[in-house]
């Protein structure tokens, strides 16, 4: 009977979080589409300047991560005005940050442009969208501390709504703006902008209802609260440099081994999105138990969480390479890009129930409030194990296959990492608020 309610609350959690996660990337594919009509030069732009933006509101993620962790404790507690305060500093930390990104966008557009290989027309275009765009942020970043505040008291119902709204009246002003007043590529910006003030709007009202202490800034509660989201920025800038340096080895070796790398990676984007929905479901669980203090229930949730994690994982292992032959043909027809993804679909498809591990383990690890360790773990894991890999694939020539061998090892690394943090549990530190705890060396 108890696992059968662990499932039912993890599948309530999961479905949800599912269906936002999934919302989200739309944004750029509904720009993509409208944009795409209006000729080459402003496609690029876009594929520039979305590029910045999402790698900058992905690096914040940490907003609603470590907002999730700290108010599913004090929600496990009891602590409902502990709760409802906190998310009060979430909102003025996401709208500090948010300044900073925005003045950093506006003064330093030609530059990220420049970087990211953007010259002529289509710089100057996208250093307008990037512009126009980047006053976006604020709401976005308030949305993540929004999605943090409620996943941690368990409604992830609403988050889902509010974002697919938004989705929706995103669509209707960028067809009105982009055709119907002919406003170009400024309109794709203007439109995406007014639909995440909505969303912003919104998820501001949603913190700021929730009776709390005190909703006055205040730099003492707001300390641990940057203290997690730093940790969990080392922790994604870390993996998200490892997927770079991929790209970048590959970029060297040839056209068809990026272009197979490509696909075998969106791919498994793709497939982060059920994995990462039920990690969340972790994280509410997790942080929920230990709040109220019952380390058991933790455990039993998260070893739950692990089972549905790792069989998903197995599925998606198993159909992957079942259609070995198939896939990636829906991708591309060039010969020589189908040789170099048949060279590491074994390699794609094994590490899809070691990555599973990972993400549950991650959720749980994050729901405990256990920042830090993740932190040092994925610093451990890249530079010492993925980075030498990836640079001895570039110089004695191991080609698509060295680089993949590299981002397996990156996940057993990890997944032996944090397995051994779970096993040994040391995260499983109880209360209405995570006391400091010594990370072992």
């Amino acid at each position: 009977m108890a696992e059968r309610s662990l499932d039912a609350q993890i599948l309530r959690l999961a479905v949800p979080a599912l269906g936002a996660l999934a919302a989200e990337p739309l944004y750029l594919l509904v720009d993509t589409a409208i944009v795409g009509h209006l000729g080459t030069p402003q496609l690029a732009a876009l594929a520039i300047a979305a590029t910045a933006l999402t790698s900058l509101v992905s690096l914040c993620i940490f907003l609603t991560y470590g907002t999730t962790a700290q108010v599913a404790r004090l929600h496990g507690a009891g602590d409902e005005r502990a709760a409802g305060g906190l998310a009060a500093q979430a909102l003025w930390l996401a709208l500090a940050l948010s300044a900073a990104l925005v003045a950093g966008c506006m003064v330093f557009a030609g530059p990220i442009v420049a970087v990211l290989g953007g010259s002529g027309e289509v710089a100057d275009l996208a250093v307008r969208y990037l512009r126009l765009s980047a006053l976006g942020l604020p709401f976005a970043l308030i949305a993540l501390a929004g999605q943090g505040f409620l996943r941690g008291i368990g409604d992830l119902r609403t988050p889902l709504i509010v974002v697919v709204i938004a989705q929706a009246v995103n669509v209707v002003l960028e067809v009105a703006f982009v055709y119907g007043l002919d406003w170009g590529l400024d309109g794709s910006a203007v439109g995406t902008v007014l639909a995440q003030a909505g969303m912003g709007f919104t998820f501001a009202w949603l913190l700021l209802r929730a009776p709390a202490d005190d909703r006055r800034p205040d730099r003492a509660r707001i300390r641990p609260l940057v203290r997690i989201s730093g940790e969990l920025f080392v922790r994604s800038a870390a993996l998200l440099a490892a997927f770079a340096t991929a790209s970048a080895v590959l970029a060297r070796v040839g056209q068809a081994s990026l272009g197979a790398h490509q696909i075998a990676f969106q791919l498994f984007v793709f497939g982060a999105l059920v994995l990462d929905a039920v990690a969340i479901a972790a994280q509410v669980l997790v942080g929920r138990a230990l709040g109220a203090a019952d380390a058991d229930g933790a455990r039993a949730a998260g070893w739950r969480v692990i089972l549905w994690s790792f069989v998903a994982g197995c599925l998606f292992g198993v159909v992957l390479f079942a259609l070995r032959d198939v896939v990636p043909r829906v991708f591309t027809s060039d010969a020589a890009v189908l040789d170099q993804a048949a060279e590491i679909w074994w390699l794609f498809a094994l590490m899809q129930p070691i990555a599973a591990l990972v993400f549950a383990l991650d959720g749980i690890l994050i729901g405990a409030g256990d920042t830090r360790y993740l932190a040092g773990s994925m610093v451990v894991a890249g530079p010492l194990v993925y980075m030498p890999i990836a640079l001895a694939s570039l110089a004695f020539g191991w080609g698509i296959v060295g680089v993949w061998c590299g981002l397996v090892g990156l996940m057993l690394a990890r997944l032996v990492l944090m397995g051994g943090r779970w096993l040994g549990g040391r995260w499983a530190v109880t209360g209405a608020v995570r006391a400091a705890a010594p990370t072992p060396q």
